[in-house]
């Protein structure tokens, strides 16, 4: 088995020891929105971006499900087109699936307001294909953090709600981790240890 695999699966233990530890719920259908609701406490929200992928994401499945542990999915939109299946069994297990973009180009869909809307659009619309139904929740490629208020609002003004993170394995970043810097790197960018929102890939 891949060592990046086996290091993320063991990350995904611990997050999943953590998560009943605090006894919480993870991102329900309705999503969150740390700026818009006061979160629960004492709550980790298991985040996933940029699939589905054929060789990771049922693998990633396969753990939550043997876990019972539920997360959510923000997707790519030219990914999931040839991976229905995938999407179908991630909302059929009992997690949310969220948009992440169709392109994931930042340099095309950070260009203008509209250029952001059209991608989002034309990636809730294979959302929708694949499962009959469409989602309100959207992560922005990157996160919204150094991005203009006028793309976020862009994005609010559309009826969408953003979830960015205040955690992260930091599974992109690192170069074949083993399993011990990838629990590292989540105890140490928690910012807020009561409603931690965990990024992985």
């Amino acid at each position: 088995m891949n060592r990046n695999f086996t290091a993320l699966c063991a990350a995904l233990l611990m997050c999943a020891i953590m998560i009943v530890f605090y006894g919480s719920a993870l991102l329900g259908k309705s999503g969150v929105s740390f700026a818009e609701d006061a979160p629960p406490k004492n709550v980790i929200y298991l985040t996933f971006d940029d699939g589905p992928s054929n060789r990771v994401t049922p693998k990633i499945l396969d753990i939550l499900k043997k876990e019972k542990v539920k997360a959510t999915f923000f997707i790519v939109g030219k990914s999931a087109e040839s991976r229905g299946e995938i999407i179908k069994r991630e909302i059929a297990e009992g997690h949310t699936v969220g948009l992440h973009s169709y392109s994931h180009d930042y340099k095309k869909i950070y260009a203008s307001p509209k250029a952001l809307s059209e991608d989002i659009e034309r990636c809730n619309a294979v959302l929708e294909k694949i499962t009959g139904s469409r989602s309100n929740l959207y992560r922005f490629p990157g996160g919204s953090f150094n991005l203009s208020e006028r793309l976020k609002t862009s994005v609010k003004d559309k009826g969408y709600r953003y979830v960015d993170w205040n955690a992260s394995f930091c599974d992109g970043d690192i170069s074949n981790p083993d399993a011990y810097t990838l629990y590292k790197s989540a105890i140490n960018t928690v910012a807020c240890p009561e409603h931690i929102i965990m990024l992985a890939h």
